[in-house]
C-alpha cells in the first residue's frame, strides 16, 4: 500500500454522520499505511452537480444545440474545461484506487455524487468510443463503492422487500465504474447504522478497517470480458453464439445483467468469485 494514492469522494452533509466516520476511518488506516489520501468533500465544496456550458470556457463547437458530452470532450482536449472540473481530474489522475462514500439514496447516489460523475467522467477523459470497459481508460485503476443503507440487509435479498442488492448495484458498479475500466472491487456496505446499536456500529467500522489494510491486493469483481461480444454495429453488440451456446446448459447467467433469461449469478456485485 506504500507510495498508493487514493481518493475518496465523499457525500454526506453532517460530520457526525456514520458515512463521515466511515470515511475518516479510511483516511487514518490508509495514512497509516503510507498511502497518500485524497478527499473530495463534496458537500463542503459546494460542488456544482449541474452539468452545463459554465463547464466550459470560451466559445461553443455549437452554441445553438449544446450537446455536453460533445462540447466537454472538446474543451477536455484543449484545456478548457471549467476550473473545478480541472481539480477533480488531476485527483482523479493520481488516484490508484477512488472509493466513492455515500449513503444509498433512492437505490442510487445523491444528486451531488452523481454530479460528480456527470461532470468528472468527462468524454476524452474517462471514455471514448474506442476506451471502453475491458480496454477503458481507468483499466490501470481500482474503485468500489463503499456506502450506508436505511433498510436492514434481509430487505435487500433476493426475496426482501427491496429486491436484490445485486440489481441495484448494477448501474453504477458495470454501468460507471466498469464502463470506464476501472477493476472494481466488492462494496462495503454498512447495512442499516441508523437504527443499529452503538457497540454494534464500532463492530462495523472495525471490520471496515481490517479489510481497509489490505484492501489493493483484492481481486475484483467479475464481469463479462468484452471479447465475448461481438463488437460492430452489424451484430448489435451481443454476445457471440458460441458464449450463448456454452451458457445453455448451466444453471446461471453470465452475469446480473446478462442473465440469459436464467436466475442471476448469486451475489454477482458483491463478492469477488
Amino acid at each position: 500500500m506504500t507510495d498508493k494514492t487514493v481518493l475518496i469522494v465523499y457525500a454526506h452533509q453532517s460530520p457526525k454522520s456514520f458515512n463521515c466516520a466511515a470515511k475518516d476511518a479510511a483516511v487514518k488506516t490508509l495514512t497509516d499505511q503510507g498511502c497518500k489520501v485524497l478527499v473530495s468533500d463534496l458537500y463542503a465544496m459546494k460542488f456544482r452537480a449541474v452539468a452545463t456550458a459554465d463547464d466550459v470556457k470560451g466559445k461553443l463547437k455549437n452554441p445553438e444545440h449544446f450537446l455536453y458530452n460533445e462540447e466537454t470532450g472538446l474543451a477536455c482536449k484543449e484545456g478548457r474545461l471549467s476550473d473545478d472540473i480541472k481539480e477533480e481530474h488531476r485527483k482523479v489522475e493520481q488516484a490508484d484506487l477512488i472509493i466513492f462514500q455515500f449513503p444509498l439514496y433512492w437505490f442510487s447516489v445523491p444528486a451531488i455524487m452523481k454530479g460528480w460523475i456527470d461532470r468528472v467522467m468527462t468524454q476524452g477523459f474517462a471514455y471514448s468510443l474506442q476506451n471502453l470497459y475491458d480496454n477503458g481508460m481507468f483499466k490501470n485503476k481500482k474503485a468500489m463503492l463503499s456506502f450506508t443503507t436505511g433498510g436492514m440487509e434481509s430487505m435487500y435479498l433476493p426475496d426482501g422487500l427491496n429486491g436484490d442488492i445485486n440489481v441495484a448495484l448494477w448501474p453504477l458498479q458495470n454501468g460507471v465504474l466498469r464502463f470506464c475500466g476501472f477493476q472494481v472491487l466488492a462494496p462495503q456496505i454498512f447495512w442499516s447504522p441508523a437504527h443499529t446499536p452503538a457497540d454494534a456500529r464500532v463492530a462495523l467500522l472495525e471490520a471496515w478497517k481490517t479489510r481497509l489494510q489490505g484492501l489493493l491486493n483484492e481481486k475484483p469483481l467479475s464481469f463479462a470480458p468484452t471479447e465475448l461480444f461481438e463488437l460492430n454495429f452489424q451484430a448489435g453488440f451481443r454476445l457471440r453464439a458460441d458464449v450463448k451456446e456454452e451458457f445453455a446448459s448451466k444453471p446461471y447467467g453470465l452475469t446480473t445483467a446478462h442473465h440469459l433469461g436464467k436466475p442471476l449469478p448469486p451475489n454477482n456485485q458483491t463478492k469477488a468469485e
